[in-house]
């Protein structure tokens, strides 16, 4: 199997990132000591993959790959356990949260980069399009970054994520200022009619429970307006 692997690596440049291949692969990047992309096999110096993982021909790919300890296997194909990292026969492994890409077929929001690797191989799976993932790869594409080991290219992908996430956060924030904003906006405006009203049922005179100087309060009921 593990020369298998190794023939798929050295065969796979050019893979469709959208689109899997008969193994189920996304792609296969090849990287130099020095971190940058290679095509050529006497300068690897380690390997990414990246499989989708609800094919079921990556699937058997991973269940068949003797390289990866047998608890390895089992958290890339089991169900999810949650966030996590562990070690297991100087294999690195986990699953990490990352956000759905915008051309996911799912709703926006947190899917699962699960990974293992040494210090040769990076296997990294996902159901989804992930956006930290995603840009990731086109850095590697371009050459703007280096990755001089996969531990420094998972590095990369949590920090993205990360970033991704925050940014997340601060737009939520900013959508419930403009809801509060627009609720208040109504509620003064309501307030405002109801006085209107009152004027001129009285003939302009102030209401006798002096209710118009009351301090305005979102949450009074309107029906006591």
């Amino acid at each position: 199997m593990a020369r298998r692997a190794a023939n798929i690596a050295l065969n796979a440049e050019g893979l469709s990132p959208y689109l899997p291949d008969e193994h189920g692969l996304f792609f296969i990047y090849h990287f130099t000591a020095e971190g940058l992309r290679t095509k050529d096999a006497a300068e690897v110096a380690w390997t990414w993959r990246s499989y989708q993982l609800s094919d079921l021909r990556a699937r058997h790919e991973i269940a068949a790959e003797q390289a990866l300890p047998g608890p390895v296997r089992e958290a890339f194909l089991g169900a999810s356990q949650g966030c996590h990292i562990d070690l297991e026969d100087a294999w690195l492994y986990g699953d990490l949260p990352d956000l759905r890409h915008d051309y996911s077929a799912e709703a926006r929001g947190l899917g699962h980069f699960r990974f293992a690797l040494n210090d040769k191989t990076l296997i990294g799976a996902r159901k989804q399009p992930l956006e930290s993932v995603d840009l990731i790869r086109k850095a590697v594409e371009s050459g703007s970054r280096k990755f001089r080991s996969p531990a420094d290219l998972v590095e990369a992908v949590m920090g993205q994520s990360l970033d991704g996430m925050a940014a997340e956060l601060h737009g939520l924030g900013d959508t419930l200022d403009g809801i509060e904003d627009r609720y208040r906006a109504r509620c003064l405006a309501r307030r405002a009619a109801v006085a209107g009203r009152r004027a001129a049922s009285t003939g302009g005179h102030p209401p006798a429970d002096g209710d118009a100087h009351k301090p305005f309060s979102p949450s009074r009921p309107f029906a006591s307006q």
